[in-house]
């Protein structure tokens, strides 16, 4: 176990296709994050930033970039990259800056202008880029890996189309009541079956949209916390940044092809496994211990396969789980009751970020109509492009 650092403030921009910059939509979660932690920007420490690269160079240097938009104080900067697990690593940033004494309070930033449809390559040629050669040589965008982990649940474990309806239908439900979220309307099993497939056998309404957003958070050591009058915050307990053990069985964004298995013996578990594990083993607790989860469900499938990911119940087991009512509210384990990507759709470098003020609104009792009765320990988890994954705990 390591020592605990606070969330002393939390914000959001809501999420959308709003058509403007993505520092508009950082800028206002930090402020929005500032005022919820009463602390002045003059007064923050250091600041890391989420980077995109949808912005140019400004998006390379995000931590840089906010800190100018909220005007240069002289506070220390990083800027951190890691696809969609670039949120959670500069949450593991700002908390090691503030345990290795560095810098009392710290504000995490992510935000992104997303294209319309798909995420698509950086431009030029890159040939050895496994992400610019999955596109240019399978043309296969992110639907398309969805799509294959969707058939790859229904021939080992017996999912169904209708079962990841159920996921979307729940995520629904939840979105609505979220005035962050993009997409705040209930779907039904039917409507979800009745959108267009996109990659089979996941449709429109299985898949994740991509979206603009912004979200940041106020981070303390624990002595500032108390000096600040906050005598039971909050705290961030664990950070898990894991990478994948070789080889690597099953075929994974953005590779076009699996490791041999002839040599090596694969590893027991799953990388998506090995991040929750890391999680629990830092921060001394089991998935018996949650009140809650968000999960990144870039498809219903996937948020299925995050179920077992997380030892939430046995492999295969993760639709049993859905249909039983566990992950819904009121349920044993409450999964994505933010809505999840299903309701907010994808704003990169925001949502592992965006996770936490989740979590943090729950643990404090302040969700509202989205509320989880007796909320004490959550789990946040997500994966980045080539073998980046992340989970945060968090306790109160």
């Amino acid at each position: 176990m390591t020592d605990e650092v606070a969330v002393l403030g939390v914000g959001l921009h809501p999420w959308g296709k709003w058509g403007r910059g993505f520092v508009e939509y950082g800028a206002a979660a930090a402020r929005a994050a500032l005022a919820d932690a009463e602390l002045d920007w003059r007064d923050v420490g250091s600041i890391v930033g989420a980077d995109t690269v949808r912005g140019g160079y400004p998006g390379y240097v995000a931590g840089a970039t906010f800190a100018k938009a909220l005007g240069w104080q002289g506070a220390r900067v990083s800027s951190v990259y890691a696809a969609c697990a670039s949120g959670a690593q500069a949450i593991g940033a700002a908390r090691a800056q503030i345990l290795a004494g560095l810098a009392d309070t710290v504000l995490v930033v992510g935000a992104d202008a997303a294209p319309k449809g798909f995420f698509r390559p950086a431009g030029g040629d890159r040939p050895d880029d496994p992400d610019w050669l999955r596109f240019r040589v399978l043309g296969a965008t992110n639907p398309t890996y969805f799509g294959l982990y969707a058939r790859r649940r229904m021939a080992l474990h017996g999912d169904t189309a209708e079962d990841f309806a159920q996921v979307k239908v729940k995520n629904s439900a939840m979105g609505a009541l979220n005035p962050y979220a993009r997409y705040r309307k209930r779907v039904t099993a039917e409507e979800v079956a009745a959108s267009a497939v996109v990659a089979d056998p996941l449709r429109l309404l299985d898949i994740c949209a991509t979206s603009d957003g912004g979200a940041a958070l106020v981070l303390s050591s624990m002595d500032f916390a108390r000096r600040h009058g906050m005598a039971e915050p909050v705290r961030i307990r664990a950070v898990s940044t894991v990478t994948p053990r070789y080889p690597s069985t099953v075929l994974d964004l953005p590779d076009i092809a699996t490791d041999s298995a002839v040599a090596v013996e694969p590893a027991a578990e799953t990388f998506r496994a090995s991040i929750a594990r890391a999680a629990y083993g830092e921060a001394g607790i089991g998935p018996e211990d949650l009140s809650l989860a968000e999960v990144y469900d870039l498809s219903t499938a996937l948020e299925l396969q995050w179920y077992e990911d997380l030892g939430l119940c046995a492999e295969g087991e993760g639709a049993k789980l859905l249909r039983e009512g566990a992950t819904g509210p009121g349920g044993r384990i409450p999964v994505n009751a933010s809505g999840g990507l299903a309701s907010f759709g994808e704003a990169v470098p925001a949502q592992a970020i965006a996770q936490v003020c989740e979590l943090t609104w729950q643990l404090r009792g302040t969700a509202g109509d989205r509320q989880i009765a007796g909320a004490r320990v959550g789990i946040s988890t997500n994966q980045g492009l080539f073998g980046h994954g992340s989970a945060v705990v968090t306790v109160r």
